[in-house]
């Protein structure tokens, strides 16, 4: 699993013109998925997400984390994560999970940080396209790939 965790001010995502989730401060973590993705990397990552002090603490310091901040969650899919382009200008996704292995595994993510947030969060629609809009704090954007847990 890829994941691309941005700190926001403000995000929100519509799906055929419906707006589907948003939030105020907070995480927007885009998701990718690949069909070696395994149940145990889905909780690590959850709490890895969960666990990240990326808000300043009273003396400018990333020491803070969304618990401790109040701070919301929106999950959105994204098989591009996993976009090959070592060849020609065409990426592949082929690494990118299919359809029915990952749309299973999006809703564990869902149920699984809502668990490890201890609240519900907002998401985007599997499969679908969708607008994303959002105001990156800092800038502060975390890469996070499971395959290469440092």
């Amino acid at each position: 699993m890829r994941a691309l965790i941005q700190r926001v001010t403000q995000a929100s995502v519509q799906a055929n013109g419906i707006l589907n989730g948003s939030i105020q401060k907070g995480f927007l973590v885009f998701l990718g998925i690949e069909e070696s993705d395994t149940e145990e990397d889905l909780g690590w990552l959850s709490r890895k997400i969960v666990g990240l002090r990326l808000f300043d603490d009273d003396q400018g310091l990333m020491n803070l984390g969304l618990t401790e901040v109040g701070g919301d969650l929106l999950l959105v899919s994204q098989f591009t994560l996993h976009a090959a382009t070592k060849k020609g200008n065409r990426p592949s996704f082929i690494r990118a999970a299919r359809p029915e292995f990952a749309q299973p595994m999006y809703e564990k993510m869902i149920r699984q940080l809502t668990a490890d947030l201890g609240k519900p969060i907002a998401t985007g629609v599997f499969g679908a396209h969708m607008e994303v809009e959002l105001v990156n704090d800092g800038p502060v954007t975390i890469w996070i790939d499971t395959q290469n847990k440092e």
